[in-house]
């Protein structure tokens, strides 16, 4: 990438970061573990990854990183159980509604009104939400749909989170939350009789790739973008993992899904251009 410009190296990164995390969706439908003993693996092997390539910096620490750190892991356990539970698109519908929750608790915790633009996004996402629990569902996939929105809910948790913290302690986290997932899913790897190296290799690709490296694209590229850019990006995931759940896997989404997740993605990336403009704007005047 030495050719295109910082910005341009930036967009691609994060561009990058985003289609590594709509690999997951297809891969843990694939893995023939349960939710937990993939999470372990999958959380082990990105512990490690990330150790190697952020060497010092996972070792800085205050409360609000150790804090953060659970509200990780439960991002990633409830992502997990979510995809093997509910279709692939609820799953990551669902948990891209965690902006929703940033524009109702930001408020609360900064002591701030709410805006009216904000009030109007909340509305029609949460209109959207209902969609997903319309119509019949499979046994088990509302279990499913309410860990997609628990991994929401918690990823909006650890994004208030990561802005109240300072920056460098962003790697911590993230670590820690891998680490804390591999300690409680350890028990139930001692009920896997055989491991197959299908298995092995997916779970392996899921912590270096669709974790640790992801993450490292990411945050190369966020250094280098805006975060609105960055953000509108990133919503690459959402519409990608069940496409590829689709092509891979054969599962197709209800309709109602569909809508509803149409509905979340436009309207929180038309609130983020907003809200992006507005920000330029209160620096340039």
């Amino acid at each position: 990438m030495k050719h295109l410009t910082q910005h341009q190296q930036g967009l691609t990164a994060v561009f990058v970061a985003a289609i590594l995390w709509s690999s997951g969706g297809l891969i843990v439908k694939l893995i023939t573990l349960t939710p937990m003993q993939i999470s372990f693996f999958r959380c082990s092997i990105a512990a490690f990854t990330f150790a190697v390539i952020f060497r010092k910096k996972i070792l800085q620490y205050n409360c609000l990183t150790v804090l953060n750190s659970f509200f990780y892991a439960g991002v990633l356990i409830f992502y997990v159980i979510a995809m093997k539970e509910t279709t692939a698109a609820n799953a990551i519908f669902l948990q891209s509604t965690a902006p929703i929750y940033v524009l109702i608790f930001e408020p609360i915790i900064n002591k701030t009104g709410y805006e009216k633009s904000n009030i109007i996004t909340i509305v029609i996402c949460f209109f959207g939400m209902i969609l997903f629990f319309l119509g019949d569902l499979t046994p088990g996939q509302l279990e499913g749909n309410i860990y997609g929105l628990m991994a929401g809910i918690l990823f909006a948790a650890f994004f208030l989170g990561m802005k109240k913290n300072d920056r460098k302690y962003q790697q911590s986290s993230i670590f820690l939350g891998n680490i804390i997932v591999a300690l409680i899913c350890l028990p139930f790897i001692f009920a896997i009789d055989e491991l197959a190296f299908s298995d092995l290799w997916m779970v392996s690709f899921l912590g270096v790739f669709q974790i640790a490296i992801a993450y490292a694209f990411f945050s190369f590229g966020l250094k280098r973008v805006i975060a609105v850019e960055a953000s509108i990006i990133s919503m690459v995931e959402p519409v990608l993992t069940p496409f590829w759940v689709f092509i891979g896997y054969g599962e197709v989404p209800a309709t109602t899904a569909i809508m509803g997740g149409l509905i979340i993605i436009v309207v929180i990336s038309v609130r983020t251009i907003q809200m992006g403009k507005a920000l330029f704007g209160r620096k340039i005047t």
